[in-house]
Protein backbone atom coordinates (compact mmCIF):
# COMPACT_ATOMS: atom_id res chain seq x y z
CA UNK A 1 0.00 0.00 0.00
CA UNK A 2 1.37 3.66 -0.56
CA UNK A 3 3.00 5.12 2.73
CA UNK A 4 1.32 7.36 4.58
CA UNK A 5 2.71 9.71 7.13
CA UNK A 6 1.56 12.59 9.02
CA UNK A 7 0.77 13.56 12.82
CA UNK A 8 -2.10 11.30 12.60
CA UNK A 9 -0.90 8.44 11.63
CA UNK A 10 2.52 8.48 13.04
CA UNK A 11 0.58 8.58 16.04
CA UNK A 12 -2.36 6.57 15.65
CA UNK A 13 -1.69 3.10 16.62
CA UNK A 14 -0.06 4.18 19.92
CA UNK A 15 -3.17 6.17 20.69
CA UNK A 16 -5.40 3.31 20.17
CA UNK A 17 -3.32 1.23 22.45
CA UNK A 18 -3.18 3.80 25.50
CA UNK A 19 -7.15 4.43 24.47
CA UNK A 20 -7.59 0.46 25.05
CA UNK A 21 -5.56 -0.18 27.88
CA UNK A 22 -7.21 2.72 29.45
CA UNK A 23 -11.28 1.87 28.18
CA UNK A 24 -11.33 -2.08 27.79
CA UNK A 25 -12.04 -4.51 29.86
CA UNK A 26 -9.07 -7.34 30.64
CA UNK A 27 -11.22 -9.52 28.60
CA UNK A 28 -11.57 -8.36 25.16
CA UNK A 29 -9.37 -8.94 22.42
CA UNK A 30 -6.95 -5.95 21.67
CA UNK A 31 -6.91 -4.63 18.38
CA UNK A 32 -2.82 -5.01 17.45
CA UNK A 33 -2.97 -8.40 19.39
CA UNK A 34 -4.53 -10.35 16.76
CA UNK A 35 -3.38 -13.92 16.45
CA UNK A 36 -2.61 -13.09 12.78
CA UNK A 37 -4.07 -13.07 9.12
CA UNK A 38 -5.08 -16.25 6.96
CA UNK A 39 -2.66 -15.91 4.61
CA UNK A 40 0.61 -13.08 4.92
CA UNK A 41 0.40 -10.56 7.92
CA UNK A 42 0.39 -6.72 6.26
CA UNK A 43 1.84 -3.39 7.19
CA UNK A 44 -0.71 -1.65 9.27
CA UNK A 45 -2.87 0.70 8.08
CA UNK A 46 -2.00 4.20 9.52
CA UNK A 47 -5.91 5.45 10.20
CA UNK A 48 -7.71 1.87 11.15
CA UNK A 49 -6.98 -1.35 13.22
CA UNK A 50 -6.61 -4.25 11.77
CA UNK A 51 -10.56 -5.45 12.45
CA UNK A 52 -11.44 -1.85 11.00
CA UNK A 53 -9.55 -3.24 7.87
CA UNK A 54 -11.18 -6.66 8.29
CA UNK A 55 -14.61 -4.40 8.47
CA UNK A 56 -14.02 -2.63 5.52
CA UNK A 57 -13.09 -5.69 3.86
CA UNK A 58 -16.41 -7.33 4.04
CA UNK A 59 -18.81 -4.64 3.61
CA UNK A 60 -16.95 -4.00 0.28
CA UNK A 61 -16.75 -7.60 -0.77
CA UNK A 62 -19.10 -8.72 -3.72
CA UNK A 63 -20.66 -11.56 -1.26
CA UNK A 64 -21.55 -9.03 0.85
CA UNK A 65 -23.70 -6.93 -1.40
CA UNK A 66 -25.51 -10.18 -2.67
CA UNK A 67 -26.75 -10.34 0.47
CA UNK A 68 -29.40 -7.61 -0.30
CA UNK A 69 -31.10 -10.37 -2.74
CA UNK A 70 -31.34 -13.60 -0.26
CA UNK A 71 -34.00 -14.33 2.01
CA UNK A 72 -34.14 -13.99 5.52
CA UNK A 73 -37.53 -16.17 5.67
CA UNK A 74 -39.90 -14.75 2.65
CA UNK A 75 -38.85 -15.14 -1.06
CA UNK A 76 -38.68 -12.16 -2.68
CA UNK A 77 -41.80 -10.97 -0.94
CA UNK A 78 -44.00 -7.98 -2.32
CA UNK A 79 -43.14 -5.33 0.31
CA UNK A 80 -40.69 -2.82 0.81
CA UNK A 81 -40.58 -3.34 4.35
CA UNK A 82 -39.83 -7.00 4.64
CA UNK A 83 -35.92 -8.17 5.69
CA UNK A 84 -33.59 -9.81 3.47
CA UNK A 85 -29.99 -11.31 4.78
CA UNK A 86 -28.67 -8.03 4.10
CA UNK A 87 -31.11 -6.56 6.42
CA UNK A 88 -30.36 -9.23 9.32
CA UNK A 89 -26.71 -9.18 8.90
CA UNK A 90 -27.02 -4.89 10.01
CA UNK A 91 -29.56 -5.16 12.41
CA UNK A 92 -27.00 -7.98 14.20
CA UNK A 93 -23.90 -5.88 13.93
CA UNK A 94 -25.85 -3.06 15.26
CA UNK A 95 -27.36 -4.80 18.59
CA UNK A 96 -24.04 -6.35 18.53
CA UNK A 97 -21.86 -3.57 19.07
CA UNK A 98 -24.33 -1.93 21.49
CA UNK A 99 -23.66 -5.24 23.74
CA UNK A 100 -19.95 -5.01 23.60
CA UNK A 101 -19.89 -1.31 23.71
CA UNK A 102 -21.60 -2.09 27.29
CA UNK A 103 -19.08 -4.88 28.16
CA UNK A 104 -16.52 -2.81 27.27
CA UNK A 105 -15.35 -5.38 25.10
CA UNK A 106 -13.60 -4.60 21.49
CA UNK A 107 -16.78 -3.07 19.22
CA UNK A 108 -14.41 -3.26 16.03
CA UNK A 109 -14.09 -7.13 16.20
CA UNK A 110 -17.78 -7.44 17.23
CA UNK A 111 -19.06 -5.67 14.37
CA UNK A 112 -16.61 -7.30 11.89
CA UNK A 113 -17.77 -10.95 13.01
CA UNK A 114 -21.43 -9.67 12.53
CA UNK A 115 -21.28 -8.23 9.10
CA UNK A 116 -19.58 -11.24 7.55
CA UNK A 117 -21.27 -13.83 9.26
CA UNK A 118 -23.67 -14.57 6.63
CA UNK A 119 -21.84 -14.21 3.67
CA UNK A 120 -21.69 -18.00 2.74
CA UNK A 121 -25.61 -18.02 3.75
CA UNK A 122 -27.46 -20.10 0.31
CA UNK A 123 -30.11 -18.33 -1.46
CA UNK A 124 -33.92 -19.20 0.14
CA UNK A 125 -33.01 -19.02 3.32
CA UNK A 126 -32.42 -21.68 5.91
CA UNK A 127 -34.91 -23.73 3.38
CA UNK A 128 -31.96 -23.31 1.01
CA UNK A 129 -29.31 -24.30 3.25
CA UNK A 130 -30.98 -27.76 4.09
CA UNK A 131 -31.75 -28.01 0.24
CA UNK A 132 -28.27 -27.99 -0.49
CA UNK A 133 -27.14 -30.10 2.57
CA UNK A 134 -29.43 -33.00 0.99
CA UNK A 135 -28.68 -32.43 -1.78
CA UNK A 136 -24.63 -32.67 -1.74
CA UNK A 137 -25.18 -35.63 0.65
CA UNK A 138 -27.26 -37.39 -2.52
CA UNK A 139 -24.66 -36.75 -5.04
CA UNK A 140 -21.33 -36.97 -3.20
CA UNK A 141 -21.77 -37.79 0.32
CA UNK A 142 -20.80 -34.25 1.63
CA UNK A 143 -22.62 -31.77 3.82
CA UNK A 144 -23.25 -27.96 3.85
CA UNK A 145 -23.37 -25.32 6.41
CA UNK A 146 -23.39 -21.95 6.14
CA UNK A 147 -21.34 -21.04 8.67
CA UNK A 148 -18.28 -22.56 7.00
CA UNK A 149 -19.08 -21.71 3.47
CA UNK A 150 -18.94 -18.18 4.81
CA UNK A 151 -15.69 -18.92 6.31
CA UNK A 152 -14.83 -20.16 2.93
CA UNK A 153 -16.32 -17.26 0.95
CA UNK A 154 -13.19 -15.13 3.06
CA UNK A 155 -10.70 -17.32 3.10
CA UNK A 156 -10.61 -18.37 -0.86
CA UNK A 157 -13.62 -17.10 -2.91
CA UNK A 158 -13.36 -12.93 -2.82
CA UNK A 159 -10.46 -10.85 -4.77
CA UNK A 160 -11.12 -14.04 -7.45
CA UNK A 161 -9.42 -16.70 -5.29
CA UNK A 162 -6.90 -14.92 -3.14
CA UNK A 163 -9.56 -14.42 -0.65
CA UNK A 164 -9.59 -11.52 1.87
CA UNK A 165 -6.97 -12.05 4.18
CA UNK A 166 -8.85 -11.47 7.29
CA UNK A 167 -7.31 -11.92 10.81
CA UNK A 168 -7.73 -15.22 12.73
CA UNK A 169 -10.39 -13.57 15.40
CA UNK A 170 -12.75 -12.50 13.06
CA UNK A 171 -12.49 -15.64 11.06
CA UNK A 172 -12.99 -17.40 14.28
CA UNK A 173 -16.12 -15.62 15.07
CA UNK A 174 -17.47 -15.83 11.64
CA UNK A 175 -17.05 -19.71 11.83
CA UNK A 176 -18.19 -20.63 14.84
CA UNK A 177 -21.48 -17.76 15.14
CA UNK A 178 -23.44 -20.94 15.17
CA UNK A 179 -22.52 -24.96 15.27
CA UNK A 180 -21.17 -26.56 18.14
CA UNK A 181 -18.26 -24.94 18.56
CA UNK A 182 -18.08 -21.68 20.23
CA UNK A 183 -15.90 -18.68 19.87
CA UNK A 184 -12.29 -18.21 21.19
CA UNK A 185 -13.85 -14.82 22.02
CA UNK A 186 -16.36 -12.89 24.06
CA UNK A 187 -16.88 -10.78 20.90
CA UNK A 188 -17.57 -13.79 18.67
CA UNK A 189 -19.60 -15.35 21.77
CA UNK A 190 -21.50 -12.18 21.71
CA UNK A 191 -22.29 -12.25 17.59
CA UNK A 192 -23.29 -15.92 18.60
CA UNK A 193 -26.27 -14.58 20.86
CA UNK A 194 -27.64 -11.67 19.09
CA UNK A 195 -27.80 -13.26 15.87
CA UNK A 196 -30.93 -15.03 17.42
CA UNK A 197 -32.03 -12.40 19.47
CA UNK A 198 -31.86 -10.17 16.04
CA UNK A 199 -33.66 -12.91 13.71
CA UNK A 200 -36.44 -14.26 16.21
CA UNK A 201 -37.33 -11.02 16.88
CA UNK A 202 -37.27 -9.20 13.29
CA UNK A 203 -39.01 -12.56 12.02
CA UNK A 204 -41.97 -12.03 13.97
CA UNK A 205 -42.22 -8.88 13.14
CA UNK A 206 -42.28 -10.07 8.71
CA UNK A 207 -44.23 -13.03 10.34
CA UNK A 208 -46.75 -10.49 11.16
CA UNK A 209 -46.52 -8.54 8.55
CA UNK A 210 -47.28 -11.04 6.02
CA UNK A 211 -50.40 -12.13 8.28
CA UNK A 212 -48.82 -15.65 8.65
CA UNK A 213 -49.39 -14.82 12.35
CA UNK A 214 -51.06 -12.96 14.69
CA UNK A 215 -50.01 -10.77 17.68
CA UNK A 216 -52.31 -12.78 19.94
CA UNK A 217 -50.55 -15.83 18.17
CA UNK A 218 -47.45 -15.32 20.27
CA UNK A 219 -46.68 -17.43 23.22
CA UNK A 220 -48.34 -15.43 26.35
CA UNK A 221 -45.64 -16.64 29.15
CA UNK A 222 -42.43 -15.42 26.71
CA UNK A 223 -44.48 -12.05 25.27
CA UNK A 224 -45.35 -11.43 29.09
CA UNK A 225 -41.63 -11.43 29.95
CA UNK A 226 -39.73 -10.10 27.22
CA UNK A 227 -42.20 -7.52 25.88
CA UNK A 228 -45.13 -7.52 23.09
CA UNK A 229 -43.21 -5.61 20.43
CA UNK A 230 -40.16 -6.42 19.01
CA UNK A 231 -38.42 -3.55 19.78
CA UNK A 232 -38.94 -4.60 24.01
CA UNK A 233 -38.38 -7.81 23.47
CA UNK A 234 -34.96 -6.70 21.90
CA UNK A 235 -34.02 -4.40 24.42
CA UNK A 236 -35.31 -7.26 27.09
CA UNK A 237 -32.62 -9.34 25.75
CA UNK A 238 -30.27 -6.89 25.66
CA UNK A 239 -30.02 -5.67 29.24
CA UNK A 240 -30.62 -9.31 30.34
CA UNK A 241 -27.34 -10.38 28.15
CA UNK A 242 -25.19 -7.43 29.37
CA UNK A 243 -26.19 -8.14 32.80
CA UNK A 244 -25.34 -11.71 33.25
CA UNK A 245 -22.00 -11.57 31.23
CA UNK A 246 -20.95 -8.78 33.49
CA UNK A 247 -21.72 -10.56 36.43
CA UNK A 248 -20.49 -14.31 35.20
CA UNK A 249 -17.51 -12.70 33.30
CA UNK A 250 -18.66 -14.73 30.46
CA UNK A 251 -21.24 -14.25 27.27
CA UNK A 252 -24.48 -15.29 29.06
CA UNK A 253 -27.80 -15.17 29.43
CA UNK A 254 -30.06 -15.70 32.74
CA UNK A 255 -31.65 -18.46 32.50
CA UNK A 256 -35.34 -17.26 32.87
CA UNK A 257 -35.00 -15.27 29.78
CA UNK A 258 -32.66 -17.27 27.82
CA UNK A 259 -35.75 -19.86 28.27
CA UNK A 260 -38.14 -17.79 27.24
CA UNK A 261 -35.64 -16.55 23.80
CA UNK A 262 -34.87 -20.43 23.04
CA UNK A 263 -38.98 -21.06 23.37
CA UNK A 264 -39.63 -18.18 20.97
CA UNK A 265 -37.59 -19.96 18.96
CA UNK A 266 -39.15 -22.96 18.72
CA UNK A 267 -42.56 -21.31 18.32
CA UNK A 268 -41.11 -19.89 14.94
CA UNK A 269 -39.90 -23.09 13.65
CA UNK A 270 -43.25 -24.38 14.25
CA UNK A 271 -45.55 -21.50 13.28
CA UNK A 272 -43.34 -19.72 10.49
CA UNK A 273 -39.58 -21.64 9.07
CA UNK A 274 -42.13 -24.95 9.03
CA UNK A 275 -45.16 -24.16 9.71
CA UNK A 276 -47.90 -25.22 6.48
CA UNK A 277 -48.43 -21.41 5.93
CA UNK A 278 -44.72 -21.84 4.22
CA UNK A 279 -45.12 -25.13 2.21
CA UNK A 280 -45.12 -23.63 -0.90
CA UNK A 281 -42.40 -21.53 -0.74
CA UNK A 282 -40.33 -24.28 0.84
CA UNK A 283 -41.44 -26.38 -2.01
CA UNK A 284 -40.23 -24.01 -4.41
CA UNK A 285 -36.91 -23.26 -3.23
CA UNK A 286 -36.44 -26.74 -2.73
CA UNK A 287 -37.01 -28.20 -6.06
CA UNK A 288 -35.01 -25.05 -7.20
CA UNK A 289 -31.73 -25.72 -5.13
CA UNK A 290 -32.27 -29.62 -6.16
CA UNK A 291 -32.62 -29.01 -9.86
CA UNK A 292 -29.54 -26.49 -10.16
CA UNK A 293 -27.44 -28.00 -8.38
CA UNK A 294 -27.99 -31.66 -10.67
CA UNK A 295 -28.01 -29.45 -13.65
CA UNK A 296 -24.51 -27.54 -12.51
CA UNK A 297 -22.82 -31.65 -11.68
CA UNK A 298 -24.54 -33.00 -14.79
CA UNK A 299 -23.34 -29.72 -17.03
CA UNK A 300 -20.02 -28.80 -15.51
CA UNK A 301 -18.92 -26.83 -18.66
CA UNK A 302 -21.67 -24.14 -17.60
CA UNK A 303 -19.57 -23.66 -14.15
CA UNK A 304 -17.36 -20.65 -14.11
CA UNK A 305 -13.63 -22.24 -14.88
CA UNK A 306 -11.64 -20.35 -12.62
CA UNK A 307 -13.18 -21.75 -9.19
CA UNK A 308 -10.82 -24.09 -6.61
CA UNK A 309 -11.93 -27.22 -6.28
CA UNK A 310 -13.49 -30.62 -7.47
CA UNK A 311 -16.83 -30.81 -9.30
CA UNK A 312 -19.07 -31.02 -5.65
CA UNK A 313 -17.55 -27.73 -4.22
CA UNK A 314 -17.62 -25.96 -7.27
CA UNK A 315 -21.06 -26.22 -8.20
CA UNK A 316 -21.32 -25.57 -4.31
CA UNK A 317 -19.95 -22.24 -4.81
CA UNK A 318 -21.49 -21.23 -7.77
CA UNK A 319 -25.40 -22.25 -6.17
CA UNK A 320 -24.54 -20.85 -2.83
CA UNK A 321 -23.19 -17.68 -3.87
CA UNK A 322 -26.15 -17.12 -5.97
CA UNK A 323 -29.25 -14.54 -4.88
CA UNK A 324 -32.77 -15.86 -4.57
CA UNK A 325 -33.71 -14.16 -7.91
CA UNK A 326 -30.48 -15.34 -9.98
CA UNK A 327 -31.21 -19.30 -8.63
CA UNK A 328 -35.42 -19.19 -9.45
CA UNK A 329 -34.65 -17.59 -13.03
CA UNK A 330 -32.59 -20.65 -13.90
CA UNK A 331 -36.11 -22.87 -13.35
Amino acid sequence: MPEVTGTVADAFEQRIREHEERWLSPLAVRSYETRGRSREEEEECGVRTPFQRDRDRIVHSKAFRRLRGKAQVFIDPRGDHFRTRLTHTFETAGISRTVARALRLNEDLTEAIALGHDLGHPPFGHTGEEALDAALGRRFGRGFRHNEHSLRVVDVLERDGRGLNLTAEVRDGILNHTGPVEPETLEGKIVRVVDRVAYINHDIDDAIRAGVLAPDDLPAEEIDLLGETGSRRIDSLVHDLVETSSRVGDIAQSDEVGRAMLNLRAFMFERVYLGAAANEQRRIATETVNQLFDHLVDHPDELPPDRPGDLAQRATDYLAGMTDRFALAWR
